[in-house]
């Protein structure tokens, strides 16, 4: 089943597509019982019956849903209907970072905090023991605030959380040894 604008997933009235990459299309669409804008990434029909790619797509899901952090698209949860499987999320309004870098050189005292945001994100994700692996300016959106929002965790791998109680490198004692 191909998603059209006019068409619906469940609960989810799709409105138009918004993008396309090698893991997914993303739509937006109206959550009519919550009456809110949402995304809706799916597997194009080629990787639909694919058991690599929804496993994948899976996977993805249980990352994002692993995370909490305001640089990191919400998930909303997952929707099945009709053969068609598809992440529900936060709808990020804003360019890409592609596009803003497309524009021509970001101005330091602008580029700082984006860069401070994507890697605030990036420690909430290793710190809950997932990799992105995926980090390009695509997949970074700038909301017209400025808030920076990392998406497409959908090559993202998981490793073991870091421990609290484990010291961090960054914060153990420099051992010296005297001058001689």
């Amino acid at each position: 089943m191909a998603l059209t604008p006019g068409s619906r997933l469940g609960i989810y009235e799709v409105t138009a597509q918004i993008g396309e990459g090698g893991m997914g299309q993303v739509f937006r669409a109206h959550d009519t019982d919550l009456n809110r804008d949402v995304a809706l990434k799916v597997l194009p029909d080629a990787f639909a019956s694919d058991p690599d790619r929804l496993a994948r797509f899976t996977r993805e899901a249980h990352a994002l849903a692993a995370l909490n952090h305001t640089n990191i698209a919400h998930i909303h949860g997952l929707e099945e209907s009709s053969g068609v499987r598809a992440l529900v999320m936060e709808l990020v309004e804003g360019p890409t970072l592609a596009d803003r870098i497309a524009q021509g050189p970001i101005p330091i005292d602008e580029a700082l905090p984006i860069a401070r945001q994507i890697a605030e994100a990036l420690e909430a994700a290793h710190e809950q023991g997932i990799v992105h692996r995926d980090l390009k300016p695509a997949n970074i959106k700038v909301r017209p605030d400025g808030t920076v929002k990392v998406l497409d965790f959908g090559l993202a791998k998981a490793t073991e959380p870091v421990v609290a109680s484990t010291p961090s490198m960054s914060r153990s004692p420099t051992i010296t040894t005297p001058a001689m």
